[in-house]
């Protein structure tokens, strides 16, 4: 049976380092193999151990579990862990599973940089339960330095060329002025991405019309390099978005209509967004082509 735990005379058999790699490798496996819910919680609340680098064996939290729903895309679990403990399944998980602790909780970055968008929807339905400033602070935190460079979840969105992901964080409040360690704002991130190639082109400029929607300010550190370039930047993203970013003219009135009318639309209605914003979507393609 590939998840047979073995057969051990007490629960303390466990608790060696290579029985808490066993468990933990079984428990991986099986949610990986999309095994149903009730499986996936009695193996983590019975018999499963993970070890951690102070010598101590742990029980997987309803954190960590959530971590592996987003890698392997268990969406019932990830619904039932949500559900059953709410916030709580988006606690810091241990130093072993994120080595930052300092830093935001992973499971953004996480579903970003895994294009799970029907479990970061499930997150972003769950943030209901944070106050404001609670959601505001969880949304616009920085990631773990040593494996997203301390970027959050925004900047990875525009990094990745992830629309979906995109428009649900900021329609959930995420800051598109928010700055990574380097300064950077989720626009510098997609100007680089634009910047390096046309493949993907579509999708890029949808995540430009996107930003410019909820970003009144231009404000980004490479508008100085638009203002310096103005023939390279203009045949990357349209002559129109070119003149609106590097600060020669406002956006068109039909613009800002829009960024007036995003402000007033209910969270729980975002998901319906990119229907709504396809002539703006189609507008700036049509600049750019």
């Amino acid at each position: 049976m590939p998840y047979d735990l073995g057969v051990f005379d007490s629960r303390a058999d466990y608790k060696s380092e290579k029985q808490c790699q066993r468990t933990s490798f079984a428990f991986y496996q099986a949610v990986r193999d999309l095994l149903p819910v009730w499986v996936l919680e009695d193996m983590r609340t019975m018999e499963v151990f993970h070890w951690e680098d102070d010598g101590q064996a742990c029980v997987f939290t309803p954190s960590e579990a959530f971590l592996y729903a987003l890698v392997h895309d268990h969406q019932q679990y990830a619904r039932y862990l949500l559900n059953r403990y709410s916030v709580g399944a988006l606690d810091m998980p241990s130093q072993s599973f994120c080595c930052c602790q300092a830093s935001a909780t992973p499971h953004l970055t996480v579903a970003v940089r895994y294009n799970r968008v029907t479990i970061l929807s499930m997150i972003m339905d769950t943030l209901k339960d944070f106050s404001d400033s609670q959601r505001d602070g969880y949304m616009n935190s920085l990631g773990c330095f040593h494996m997203d460079g301390g970027k959050g979840a925004l900047h990875l969105a525009c990094e990745l060329v992830r629309p979906e992901c995109l428009i649900l964080l900021l329609g959930h409040s995420a800051s598109p002025y928010v700055t990574d360690r380097d300064g950077n704002t989720p626009m510098d991130c997609l100007l680089n991405q634009i910047r390096q190639g046309k493949s993907d082109m579509r999708r890029k400029h949808v995540c430009l019309g996107y930003l410019i929607l909820f970003m009144p300010k231009c404000d980004f550190q490479m508008k100085g390099q638009l203002q310096k370039n103005p023939g390279v930047w203009q045949s990357l993203i349209g002559k129109q978005a070119f003149q609106w970013l590097s600060g020669h003219s406002p956006p068109s009135l039909f613009v800002q209509a829009m960024q007036k009318m995003i402000q007033s639309i209910p969270v729980e209605q975002v998901e319906s967004l990119p229907d709504f914003l396809k002539p703006l979507e189609f507008r700036l393609h049509q600049y750019a082509s």
